[in-house]
């Protein structure tokens, strides 16, 4: 599987020409992930992404996490 990509460079370029403080550029990128992370687990998970509860969330990355110690970072999905 290749390496996620939350944020791609046109999206941090659009990012940057946003009138915004440097925190706020911070948090915008953040967002963004975020949204693509979790559009990803509810894929995986089969729901919408509306119906995610942080229940489901964190159930996601602890199993992510299994994944990781088990099988090795490249089997996980993130690869941190």
């Amino acid at each position: 599987m290749n390496e996620p990509q939350f944020l791609t460079l046109e999206e941090s370029a659009e990012v940057d020409k946003a009138l915004l403080a440097n925190h706020e550029k911070f948090l915008t990128r953040l967002t963004i992930s975020s949204l693509k992370l979790l559009k990803h687990i509810a894929q995986e998970e089969g729901m919408a992404i509306e119906d995610l509860t942080p229940d489901r969330v964190i159930a996601w990355f602890e199993k992510d996490g299994k994944i990781r110690r088990e099988q090795g970072v490249e089997a996980a999905f993130l690869k941190w």
